[in-house]
């Protein structure tokens, strides 16, 4: 029953509509901001080392703009650059990379846009700077009662959906690498995340800046070794990926739709673009500038996806061993290794032992537990902070928002240890009703809200001409 209610929620919040309103407001975006995601490619790497900006108003200084990038790349980097691309390719085909690729790029100037309005509209906490989507409707568009809404959504989607799909994930990965119970690995997780998150943001922002960059250096340069033993094979897998992409050499047949549908979703929700979450990690940023903050954040996008999840996508296809399956069935359509099936995490776990023969489950399993972790560390930090955003304006409110805040503390980790033994295909249906709610509101007030982005990226642009 529950199944069937999630999967009907996710039918109409994941509608085409929603795939066209996306798409065309990276597309937007792009124009309005003249491709500020390739014509300032080399200040988005400058501004992740931007120094932290004085709080006007003393108090705690909020977090540096590389520790901003840290925790929003950590909210990016999960299980959707391991089981999410390896899920897009099996039920859309290679073709899906080309539409991950695209929602990337375009996704990157909705990042900016987002992450700009953030810096412009972030108020002062007792914890330091906080803000994200739900200021910028209650400021920008005059919604409070939006501003809310959107928050509530973000505390569910991102505490209640998205935690789960990234527990499940990692504890699949562990069952098959060690024969580790998924509810003991679940409790350790939640255990872990426990010491870090009552710490709050200093807490998150330093693990996050040191464990996410050495995370991420580790996958790629296990991928090089991969697809250096398979280099031949590379062209022809670049090859597949564009022609599946458009329809010119449908692997399964007449799975275009699906092709186009699972790039999109994968895509948006390992790079989070647009849902408002790098958002929510922007505002907490000290810069001198909100453009600043909003390039950097466009830079994670591209680590994330034209980097991690490619790297993944490379793996998989060049060793040959998915399977593509009915998205309505499960039924294997054409089959690389028929004994892995719908084992997502499995693809590139077989990937990697193709090349390092025994090292590959044991590997994708080390990986996985860093992905989660910080990934989930970033879900929590957009909940608390939404929380403190509802209670932003209520007169004596201290103590109830921290009552809220450890109610939340409580749920997230309860649902870390529901996703880690609940059946995987309900958690990603699930993690994609997360991502859409937010998606939707967030979207429109971007697209409203545009052109003060535009304004703030021109001011900046002037002032480096000075």
């Amino acid at each position: 029953m529950i199944d069937k209610i999630v999967s009907v929620a996710n039918s109409i919040i994941w509608s085409p509509a929603l795939v066209a309103l996306l798409v065309g407001a990276g597309l937007y975006f792009s124009i309005r901001t003249r491709f500020v995601q390739v014509r300032r490619f080399g200040l988005m790497i400058r501004s992740l080392f931007a120094p932290k900006e004085k709080s006007e108003e003393g108090g705690k200084h909020g977090i540096s703009s590389f520790e901003a990038f840290c925790v929003a790349l950590s909210g990016r980097v999960g299980t959707g650059n391991i089981v999410g691309v390896a899920t897009a390719i099996a039920l859309g085909g290679p073709g899906a990379v080309f539409w991950m690729w695209l929602i990337a790029f375009f996704g990157a100037s909705t990042a900016f846009v987002e992450s700009t309005l953030a810096q412009k509209y972030k108020f002062h906490h007792a914890t330091g700077f906080r803000g994200g989507p739900a200021s910028y409707i209650e400021k920008g568009l005059k919604l409070p009662w939006l501003g809310i809404v959107f928050s509530v959504c973000c505390i569910f989607g991102y505490g209640l959906f998205l935690a789960p799909v990234q527990s499940n994930g990692m504890t699949g990965a562990l069952s098959n690498s060690f024969g580790i119970n998924p509810l003991y690995s679940g409790l350790a997780l939640a255990f872990l995340l426990a010491l870090v998150i009552i710490g709050g943001i200093k807490s998150i922002s330093r693990v996050a800046s040191i464990i996410t960059p050495f995370m991420a250096l580790g996958y790629l340069v296990i991928t090089v070794i991969v697809l250096a033993h398979n280099i031949n094979t590379i062209p022809h897998v670049l090859k597949m990926i564009v022609t599946s992409a458009i329809g010119l050499q449908q692997v399964a047949g007449g799975i275009l739709g699906s092709t186009i549908m699972m790039g999109v979703k994968r895509g948006i929700f390992s790079n989070e673009a647009g849902q408002g979450g790098g958002a929510i990690v922007s505002a907490s940023a000290a810069v001198s500038h909100p453009a600043k903050q909003g390039l950097a954040q466009a830079f994670s996008v591209y680590v994330d996806t034209l980097l991690i999840c490619t790297a993944t996508a490379l793996m998989i296809l060049c060793s040959g061993t998915y399977n593509i399956l009915d998205a309505k069935t499960g039924e294997i359509l054409v089959a690389g290794d028929p004994s892995l099936g719908a084992n997502y995490v499995g693809y590139t776990q077989a990937a990697v032992d193709s090349v390092l023969s025994g090292f590959g489950s044991t590997f994708v399993s080390i990986a996985m537990v860093f992905f989660v972790f910080t990934t989930i560390m970033a879900y929590y930090f957009y909940g608390e902070s939404s929380i403190m955003h509802i209670f932003e304006h209520k007169a004596n409110s201290a103590k109830a928002e921290k009552a809220f805040i450890w109610v939340f503390r409580i749920a997230l980790l309860a649902m870390v240890v529901f996703g880690s033994v609940r059946e995987a295909n309900v958690i990603w249906t699930l993690g994609d009703v997360g991502v859409g709610l937010t998606a939707w509101i967030n979207v429109i007030a971007l697209l409203l809200l545009c052109p003060e982005a535009v304004n703030l990226l021109r001011d900046y642009e002037k002032s480096l001409k000075k």
